[in-house]
Protein backbone atom coordinates (compact mmCIF):
# COMPACT_ATOMS: atom_id res chain seq x y z
CA UNK A 1 0.00 0.00 0.00
CA UNK A 2 1.29 3.39 -0.68
CA UNK A 3 2.24 5.97 1.56
CA UNK A 4 -0.26 9.17 1.84
CA UNK A 5 1.26 12.17 1.02
CA UNK A 6 2.82 14.49 3.76
CA UNK A 7 -0.48 16.98 3.38
CA UNK A 8 -2.78 13.89 3.72
CA UNK A 9 -0.99 12.78 6.38
CA UNK A 10 -1.07 15.71 8.34
CA UNK A 11 -4.77 15.94 7.84
CA UNK A 12 -5.16 12.22 9.50
CA UNK A 13 -2.84 12.55 12.40
CA UNK A 14 -4.96 16.49 13.06
CA UNK A 15 -8.19 14.23 12.73
CA UNK A 16 -6.45 11.43 15.21
CA UNK A 17 -6.70 14.14 17.94
CA UNK A 18 -10.15 15.47 16.69
CA UNK A 19 -11.92 12.21 16.16
CA UNK A 20 -15.55 13.62 17.66
CA UNK A 21 -15.12 16.06 15.43
CA UNK A 22 -16.04 17.50 11.45
CA UNK A 23 -12.51 19.03 10.52
CA UNK A 24 -12.09 21.89 8.34
CA UNK A 25 -8.92 21.69 7.21
CA UNK A 26 -7.73 25.12 5.50
CA UNK A 27 -6.16 24.55 1.96
CA UNK A 28 -6.08 28.01 0.15
CA UNK A 29 -9.07 29.75 0.00
CA UNK A 30 -10.79 26.68 1.36
CA UNK A 31 -12.22 24.40 4.09
CA UNK A 32 -11.86 21.14 2.94
CA UNK A 33 -13.18 17.38 4.32
CA UNK A 34 -11.72 14.32 4.17
CA UNK A 35 -13.08 10.53 3.89
CA UNK A 36 -16.08 10.52 6.27
CA UNK A 37 -15.94 13.68 7.49
CA UNK A 38 -16.26 14.69 3.91
CA UNK A 39 -18.70 12.34 2.95
CA UNK A 40 -21.54 13.80 6.54
CA UNK A 41 -20.73 17.85 5.31
CA UNK A 42 -21.42 16.86 1.73
CA UNK A 43 -24.64 14.99 2.34
CA UNK A 44 -25.57 17.56 5.71
CA UNK A 45 -24.52 20.83 4.18
CA UNK A 46 -26.00 19.80 0.65
CA UNK A 47 -22.40 20.33 -1.59
CA UNK A 48 -20.63 18.35 -3.93
CA UNK A 49 -18.67 14.82 -2.72
CA UNK A 50 -15.73 14.77 -5.09
CA UNK A 51 -12.40 13.00 -4.41
CA UNK A 52 -8.34 14.59 -4.24
CA UNK A 53 -5.21 12.08 -4.71
CA UNK A 54 -3.58 11.62 -1.38
CA UNK A 55 -0.94 8.81 -2.25
CA UNK A 56 -3.49 5.67 -2.47
CA UNK A 57 -4.66 3.34 -4.56
CA UNK A 58 -8.08 5.48 -4.56
CA UNK A 59 -8.91 8.81 -4.20
CA UNK A 60 -10.35 9.88 -0.76
CA UNK A 61 -13.79 11.59 -1.01
CA UNK A 62 -13.48 15.29 -0.40
CA UNK A 63 -16.00 18.07 -0.03
CA UNK A 64 -14.62 21.89 0.83
CA UNK A 65 -16.38 25.11 1.19
CA UNK A 66 -14.99 28.47 0.81
CA UNK A 67 -13.18 30.16 3.47
CA UNK A 68 -14.90 33.62 3.64
CA UNK A 69 -18.40 31.81 4.07
CA UNK A 70 -16.90 28.94 6.72
CA UNK A 71 -18.64 30.59 9.62
CA UNK A 72 -22.42 29.93 7.74
CA UNK A 73 -21.41 26.35 6.94
CA UNK A 74 -20.56 25.42 10.40
CA UNK A 75 -23.52 27.71 11.92
CA UNK A 76 -25.68 24.90 9.72
CA UNK A 77 -23.94 21.29 11.16
CA UNK A 78 -23.64 23.42 14.78
CA UNK A 79 -27.71 23.31 14.38
CA UNK A 80 -27.41 19.71 13.59
CA UNK A 81 -25.61 18.63 16.72
CA UNK A 82 -22.06 17.81 14.99
CA UNK A 83 -18.61 19.40 16.89
CA UNK A 84 -16.36 21.22 14.01
CA UNK A 85 -12.52 21.61 14.86
CA UNK A 86 -11.35 24.51 12.73
CA UNK A 87 -7.50 23.41 11.39
CA UNK A 88 -6.16 27.01 10.38
CA UNK A 89 -3.03 27.39 8.19
CA UNK A 90 -0.70 29.25 11.05
CA UNK A 91 2.33 30.54 9.27
CA UNK A 92 2.33 32.47 5.49
CA UNK A 93 2.52 29.72 2.26
CA UNK A 94 4.95 32.03 1.07
CA UNK A 95 7.37 31.27 3.39
CA UNK A 96 6.04 27.74 4.25
CA UNK A 97 9.32 25.24 3.66
CA UNK A 98 7.29 21.84 2.51
CA UNK A 99 3.79 22.07 3.64
CA UNK A 100 2.07 24.68 5.24
CA UNK A 101 2.41 24.43 9.15
CA UNK A 102 -1.42 23.83 10.54
CA UNK A 103 -2.89 23.48 14.03
CA UNK A 104 -6.56 23.35 15.02
CA UNK A 105 -7.51 27.01 16.51
CA UNK A 106 -10.98 26.15 17.62
CA UNK A 107 -13.44 23.73 18.50
CA UNK A 108 -17.38 24.85 18.06
CA UNK A 109 -19.39 22.67 19.82
CA UNK A 110 -23.44 23.03 19.96
CA UNK A 111 -22.98 24.62 23.61
CA UNK A 112 -20.57 26.99 22.45
CA UNK A 113 -21.54 27.66 18.98
CA UNK A 114 -21.13 31.13 16.43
Amino acid sequence: MAEYTPMMQHYLDTKEEYKDCILFYRLGDFYEMFFEDAKTASRELEITLTGKDCGQEERAPMCGVPFHAANMYIAKLIEKGYKVAICEQVEDPKQAKGIVKREVIRVVTPRNSY
